[in-house]
């Protein structure tokens, strides 16, 4: 005999709170939703967050007018995370307890997890790059720095963030003045094992991190002379395709650079876009020494990346319910699969992530 409380409308009701206070990254990006409904793989026009300048007013002259400009970017809606079971699990449920704890909770932190590590993944697009592969940041210098290139970028003041790896955090809750009451000022570090706020930015852990392998391979060269201050480099005697996110150095110049656009592969040749902008020439046939593995935690500002999700659509002829709240809109879909001839319940989302100012972003390499 089926539950009474087994409807497509109860769950999305009991799914969606759970999935909320379980995001992390949702949180911390600037966010755009609508109620207008959409399907994965569509396209969204959203503006982007609104930068101005303050003047210095000077009695006797007129005030610098400026005008707001509202600039947009093209956001692609092209992920969906997805939680499908088979209805007899559910119905195996004899209270609403039962429900939450074997169905509902479960779903939800899986949901969560799939969005939060998609969001890290935009570390493959962020404009700086901090740190030293291999290394774990471990001290109040570390900080320090990813403020500094936040100050350097201009960033707001507020708002500034920072997700770290398990052994990023491992190394901070160990920093004596976090960690001492007299000088923290507080026992949270020592009890708690939170980094919380420190020189302006509000600190996270993510189990989500994971480490960035390089993926190009071959005797890569310079393929034609580029000039300091150019983000674009085409190059050759490439066997595997470099992706966003692999780093390199360039024979006869130590910077690290990092690739934030990949072009298709094509017969060993490749455009790449990287960060920052050469700071020496590069010579022809110049050989580049691609980088080693580094955990991408991240620094920003929530200006640098924008979270964007909409409901889905209503499949036709099945059992389903959209319910939306705090910008965040989840749909469950009850319907038959003959070709396993049993009812399925399916909870998903839909969303996508963009860098919309790279330059607030960072990647602190560990």
């Amino acid at each position: 005999m089926a539950n009474n409380f087994l409807t497509t409308k109860n769950i999305a009701r009991q799914i969606l709170p759970e999935l909320i206070d379980n995001l992390v990254m949702p949180n911390l990006c600037y966010r755009d939703y609508s109620s207008a409904f959409a399907t994965q793989g569509a396209t969204i026009r959203v503006r982007k967050p609104t930068v101005m300048k303050a003047n210095e007013f000077v009695a006797g002259q007129p005030v610098q007018a400026q005008d707001i400009v509202e600039d947009s970017v093209d956001v692609t809606l092209d992920k969906i995370a997805t939680v499908d079971v088979n209805i007899e699990a559910i119905e195996m449920a004899t209270s609403i307890e039962d429900l939450n704890r074997q169905v509902i909770r479960p779903a939800a932190i899986a949901l969560a997890e799939k969005i939060n590590k998609d969001g890290l993944a935009q570390y493959a697009f962020a404009g700086g790059t901090l740190g030293t592969a291999g290394t774990t940041p471990d001290g109040l210098d570390d900080f320090a720095e990813a403020r500094k290139y936040l100050n350097a970028q201009r960033a707001p003041l507020s708002e500034r963030r920072a997700v770290w790896d398990v052994e990023a955090d491992a190394k901070f809750t160990q920093i004596g003045n976090l960690v001492k009451v007299n000088e923290a000022g507080t026992a949270t570090a020592l009890r708690e094992g939170e980094i919380g706020r420190v020189f302006g930015l509000d600190n996270y852990m993510s189990q989500g991190i994971e480490k960035h392998t390089t993926h190009g391979a071959g005797t890569v060269l310079v393929d034609g002379a580029a000039n300091a201050g150019a983000t674009k480099l085409h190059v050759d005697g490439v066997t595997t395709a470099l992706v966003e996110g692999d780093t390199f150095t360039i024979n006869g110049d130590t910077t690290v650079y990092r690739v934030v656009g990949a072009g298709k592969l094509q017969t060993n040749d490749q455009d790449l876009e990287i960060t920052p902008a050469l700071t020496k020439n590069a010579a022809d046939n110049a050989a580049i020494t691609l980088g080693a593995a580094y955990v991408p935690n991240l620094v920003f500002h929530r200006n640098a990346i924008a979270f964007v999700t909409r409901p889905l659509v209503a499949p036709a002829g099945a059992d389903s319910y959209t319910t939306s709240y705090n910008d965040i809109s989840l749909r469950v879909v009850r319907d038959y699969d003959i070709t396993t001839k049993r009812e399925k319940l399916s909870v998903d989302i839909l969303y996508g992530y963009k860098t919309v100012y790279p330059e607030l972003s960072a990647v602190y390499m560990g």
